[in-house]
């Protein structure tokens, strides 16, 4: 078979917000108050879905690494909708080169497989991510539907308190770290802090989506034929 028609651009908000709350476990578009790219991925045409870009809810994303923000950011969201025919670590790859054409001066992407939903990163393992390990996730809140980071839901609602009955705290589970590094001198950097990638849970598949796909075959979804940066 050979590869699908395969587009990558930018995609506007309201599609990656489609995109996100339809697509993707978390039903909700990261809520960064950094700046965020979200990169849409067409085949002959036809919308497919997202990949989101952004520095999530880590301002100091870089400083284990000794860049600065401007220099590293956080894939934080893969929002496909089923039945595409590209494999998700090509529509990944294409994105990362999207990507780093778009935002001179990045060296490294970071992106997180969260085990509570049963994800070990096979994509990520698939595009040859480096794993640096398992980490303790960040406990969230959920208001109006929505997954909120402290900071986040504090900055957008001043006056809302997190003790108020609205606000429902999600406790963090643990997740699968990857790094892949955009030269040859942060690859070499980084080259130490390599384990072995973990492998998929046996009892996790039945019922679980692969990684951070929820995926639907949706007749409302954003169809336009090109991108748009928002």
């Amino acid at each position: 078979m050979g590869k699908a028609d395969l587009r990558i651009d930018w995609a506007t908000h309201a599609a990656a917000k489609y995109a996100c709350q339809n697509w993707h476990y978390s039903e909700c578009l990261p809520s960064s108050l950094q700046k965020r790219v979200a990169l849409g991925a067409w085949e002959s045409g036809e919308f497919m879905g997202v990949v989101v870009f952004g520095h999530g809810a880590n301002p100091q994303i870089g400083s284990p690494y000794n860049i600065t923000i401007n220099e590293a950011v956080e894939l934080t969201r893969i929002a496909l909708r089923r039945g595409h025919k590209s494999p998700v670590s090509r529509i990944v790859r294409l994105a990362l080169r999207f990507l780093t054409d778009s935002q001179p001066g990045l060296r490294l992407v970071v992106s997180y497989a969260d085990q509570s939903q049963g994800h070990h990163g096979g994509v990520y393992q698939a595009g040859n991510w480096l794993y640096e390990g398992s980490m303790k996730g960040v406990p969230s809140l959920k208001f109006r539907g929505k997954i909120w980071h402290a900071k986040a839901l504090r900055t957008s609602f001043p006056n809302l308190k997190h003790s108020d009955p609205r606000v429902e705290k999600v406790p963090a589970g643990d997740k699968h770290k990857y790094l892949m590094p955009l030269d040859a001198a942060m690859r070499k950097q980084i080259a130490p802090l390599s384990k072995p990638y973990p492998k998929r849970v046996k009892q996790a598949m039945t019922g679980v989506q692969p990684e951070q796909r929820r995926g639907s075959t949706d007749p409302h979804a954003p169809n336009s034929t090109t991108g748009g940066k928002p």
